[in-house]
């Protein structure tokens, strides 16, 4: 936990107790639906909270905000981000029921009301959002494909909507379509630690 205040010291007593509360809920869901490795859920502050956090370093949402987090497995980065911005709207979705469940538990259970869940695939969605925010989820040229209905043409926010993603090792040959288009940024320039020396935030403005 004392990694999340090291990088986000301003955060309020109330998202002080939800992050807080996050260990304890993920080692009791996982031992029941395994949705973090096992041996990786030690590192659940550095690995997951903190990598999905690596998104709000890019981009400050505004207030109203609608972001959909596809393919969420067990909340990520959808919940540590529903915590840092309360005023802004998630909508998770992952294919797999016994995932979202535990997603939706876990927000539950720290009392978060800015976040909506659907056992669905992105395919099947058909509301729009500002952003698409994943993990890891699918090769970026599958992901823009899937996800272009879902973008809302109207802007809020300081960058044009698009999709925000967290992804790692090299990229090259999967960015390659988007050539200019895309931004990369590195988030070992705002996270230490060797976990972080190949993390990127991959933004895709429409």
């Amino acid at each position: 936990m004392d990694i999340i205040l090291k990088y986000f010291p301003d955060i309020t007593e109330q998202q002080k107790a939800q992050f807080g509360a996050l260990y304890d809920l993920y080692i009791d869901w996982n031992s029941k639906i395994n949705v973090i490795s096992r041996k990786d859920i030690e590192h659940l502050y550095e690995h997951h909270v903190l990598h999905s956090l690596g998104i709000a370093k890019f981009i400050n949402f505004k207030p109203q905000t609608t972001i959909i987090d596809v393919g969420t497995g067990g909340g990520f980065p959808a919940i540590p981000l529903a915590i840092l911005f309360p005023q802004v709207k998630f909508h998770l979705v992952d294919s797999i029921g016994k995932k979202i469940k535990v997603a939706t538990e876990i927000a539950t259970e720290i009392g978060l009301q800015n976040c909506v869940f659907s056992h669905s695939r992105i395919e099947d969605i058909k509301e729009k959002y500002d952003f698409v925010v994943s993990r890891a989820v699918m090769p970026l040229p599958n992901l823009e494909r899937l996800c272009r209905k879902n973008i809302k043409k109207e802007q809020k926010n300081a960058l044009p909507n698009g999709i925000v993603c967290l992804k790692g090792g090299m990229l090259d040959e999967e960015l390659k379509p988007f050539k200019n288009k895309v931004e990369v940024v590195n988030l070992s320039d705002f996270f230490e630690g060797e976990f972080f020396e190949t993390k990127k935030v991959i933004y895709l403005p429409f």
